[in-house]
């Protein structure tokens, strides 16, 4: 499908690459050398300006890899150093004639800490997929050594310390300015701690031929743009608003009526037929003024809303909706009403101190608010966000976004898929609020429950990334209403 990536974990990458070696023909060597020759292209092209190159090289296949890069920037002329630890000698076979061609060739090898670092460009060769847990100490103080220059940092495969499964740095990490992956995209490079520290990410396949990727399933899947063509489709010519869908928004206690309108009018940008609100008498004459498209209903006990419940084909629920005695009615009457659900906000608060299985629901949570969920402390949650997406959805029979930089969506019995997009912008107040009314939106027009949440959560954060373009610090959830509705019809 279209926009669509796979993504691998650890293990699959290292049966991709035994596959690979296995194949007629392969040779560990021979991989590993272009490996080399891939970095030392893409470094090229980046910096091609640099004559003075470092490459920390740990003691395995990755440290192989960069000792193949400073072999070929070595007879390219440029001035290169190879730096490792005292103990970080080449350990495996490939590491080792890869060490030993680049020594035979001219290549000067020194220890930190004694190593110099001043570099146009430092290359990190350190421990690649193989580190799942915290950097001892020595390997701590050569990352933060190389952090704390000046020169940009160019990460072979993952930047080391990051765990390429989870996407979290258990303890020191490099912060690269760029990464170049091998073989295949990992899973754990594009949501959590991994967008903060791998810069820009590319991919080279290594001509790997595809019989090498037979038997070897991806973890989860990255999507692009191209991915909301798979869902938005042109409309029937002889059409109506009923087929568009009939989404109910129910929100917006005292204090928080902002947030129902965010929803409401997210709700319409992304092609909601007909659009009820409920919400506190006071606010309707505000989301009138602001928004008449919306069919706004003063609800101020469960008796007022139970007329409403009827119509919708999906109901949004959580926005402003608060804690307090009228949130908890209205948390109480949709949960016994079996129509589809978007819950945002305070309702996932309320289900988190009352937990029950779900029918059919759509769950929004930020980390906290998937902390509370599951009981356990934020930083767990961002320790593993693909574990705890896949928790949540088990837990509560629902499908899941996980928010957060690369968004999670999860579902019972589905592959995961990861969001290609958003930007640091889009961490202020109400864009949650949004991407309720979006995902309602995209439900009530027909898309099922894990496509719906797929579909809305990257039209939602391509729209931050649009509406960006004129600066993320002072975003506002209003500036993306316009996006929406481009992007929501491709």
């Amino acid at each position: 499908m279209p926009g669509m990536i796979p993504l691998y974990d650890t293990a699959a990458a290292r049966a991709l690459d035994a596959n690979a070696t296995g194949l007629p023909g392969g040779d560990g060597y021979v991989l590993m050398q272009r490996a080399g020759q891939a970095a030392w292209q893409h470094l090229l092209q980046r910096w091609p300006q640099a004559r003075r190159i470092v490459v920390a090289c740990g003691p395995g296949n990755n440290g192989g890899d960069g000792y193949v890069l400073a072999r070929l920037a070595l007879q390219s002329r440029r001035e290169v150093r190879v730096v490792h630890l005292r103990e970080h000698v080449p350990r495996t076979p490939l590491a080792q004639r890869a060490c030993t061609d680049y020594v035979a060739a001219g290549g000067k090898v020194e220890l930190f800490p004694e190593a110099a670092f001043d570099a146009d460009v430092i290359v990190d060769a350190l421990f690649g997929i193989g580190l799942s847990r915290a950097p001892d100490e020595n390997s701590a103080a050569l990352i933060d050594a190389i952090n704390t220059q000046s020169a940009p940092v160019f990460a072979l495969d993952v930047p080391s310390g990051l765990d390429a499964d989870r996407g979290s740095a258990p303890g020191r990490a490099i912060i690269a300015d760029a990464t170049l992956q091998f073989i295949a995209a990992h899973v754990g490079l594009h949501s959590g701690d991994a967008l903060e520290v791998a810069g820009d990410i590319a991919l080279d396949d290594l001509d790997l031929p595809l019989a090498a990727f037979y038997g070897v399933s991806p973890a989860a899947v990255l999507l692009g743009r191209r991915a909301l063509e798979n869902w938005l489709r042109p409309r029937r010519r002889n059409t109506h608003k009923g087929e568009s869908g009939r989404v109910l928004c129910i929100g917006g206690d005292h204090g928080h009526g902002g947030a129902i309108v965010l929803c409401a009018e997210a709700a319409l940008r992304a092609g909601t037929g007909l659009l009820t609100v409920a919400t506190r008498e006071k606010h309707v004459p505000v989301l009138l003024s602001r928004r008449p498209e919306a069919m706004a209903v003063a609800v101020e006990s469960d008796a007022d809303l139970q007329p409403l419940l009827d119509s919708p084909n999906v109901i949004a629920l959580g926005p402003g909706l608060g804690q307090g005695e009228w949130g908890r009615a209205m948390f109480n009457d949709v949960l016994a009403n079996e129509k589809p659900l978007v819950l945002d906000a305070d309702a996932l608060n309320l289900l988190a101190r009352q937990p029950r299985a779900l029918h059919d629901a759509i769950l929004t949570p930020h980390p906290g608010e998937a902390a509370r969920l599951l009981d356990v402390s934020t930083a767990e949650i961002q320790r593993d966000r693909f574990v705890a997406a896949k928790a949540i959805a088990e837990k509560f029979g629902a499908v899941v976004v996980l928010k957060g930089a690369g968004s999670l969506v999860a579902a019972p019995g589905e592959m995961p898929r990861v969001i290609g997009a958003g930007n640091p912008g889009m961490a202020v107040g109400g864009m949650g609020d949004l991407l309720t009314g979006i995902i309602a939106a995209l439900r009530g027009q027909g898309l099922s429950a894990f496509d719906a949440a797929s579909c809305g959560a990257l039209l939602h954060s391509l729209a931050g990334d649009l509406a960006a373009q004129e600066g993320e610090r002072g975003l506002l959830p209003s500036d993306l209403l316009p996006h929406v509705r481009m992007l929501a019809n491709p």
